[in-house]
């Protein structure tokens, strides 16, 4: 496992905080988003990058990835993994490496996702993190995998939506709340401005409409 840390992103959806991209070996069998054809990261520019952090010349070990992430500025908003998983090969949770990030990320305001399955271990290792105050948002695959994800009280959940979802708001199967990224909707500038991702104790579920070149596959996966 590598992970690269790039500590000005020039994504202008993300805005200029930190950024992260972990090795794909990461990535849990079990998300039918991961193939080639499928998964936003395994195209266009961020491929390549991503191919860099796997073949090893990009990125560092994971000890001085969390080193790096200590000497962030106290309350500093980051994005872990524009690509990738958390710590751990597969559908697995490396929960020791996982704390080594908690500890690091303390005083700052880390956030990401997760598409690992929620077995009993990955949610041990989900909720500890929550608990700590980094945000792991449960990563659905559709609105009514979004009620799964929710119903398990765990974490924050985010789900993808069908590439030409055009309301702001939406409705899951079991009659949860969600709204579409208000970056997407332009209600923020950037993640650096909105930070709902990095609210744990967040309820309402977070939209992203279907994007990028694999746009389609992903939308038909998002539409089921």
């Amino acid at each position: 496992m590598r992970v690269h840390l790039t500590m000005k992103s020039s994504n202008v959806k993300t805005g200029p905080i930190p950024v992260s991209t972990t090795s794909s070996d990461t990535c849990p069998a079990s998300c039918p988003l991961r193939d080639s054809k499928t998964c936003y990261a395994k195209g266009g520019p961020l491929a390549i990058h991503w191919a860099g952090v796997d073949g090893g010349a990009k990125g560092t070990d994971w000890g001085t990835f969390c080193d790096t992430i200590a000497s962030l500025p106290e309350g500093q908003l980051w994005r872990h993994n524009q690509a990738g998983d958390l710590p751990g090969l597969g559908d697995e949770i490396d929960f020791d490496a996982l704390a080594r990030l908690l500890d690091a990320n303390k005083g700052k305001r880390g956030f990401t996702y997760t598409h690992k399955p929620m077995t009993y271990d990955n949610i041990a290792s989900v909720t500890r993190a929550n608990r700590g105050g980094f945000a792991i948002n449960l990563s659905a695959n559709n609105l009514r995998h979004a009620d799964d994800l929710a119903s398990l009280n765990v974490a924050p959940v985010c789900v993808v939506l069908p590439a030409d979802h055009a309301e702001p708001k939406f409705t899951t199967p079991a009659g949860r709340r969600g709204i579409v990224c208000p970056v997407v909707t332009g209600k923020a500038e950037d993640c650096a401005t909105c930070g709902l991702c990095a609210i744990t104790t967040r309820k309402v579920i977070i939209g992203f409409p279907a994007h990028g070149a694999s746009k389609k596959r992903a939308s038909a996966i998002a539409a089921n």
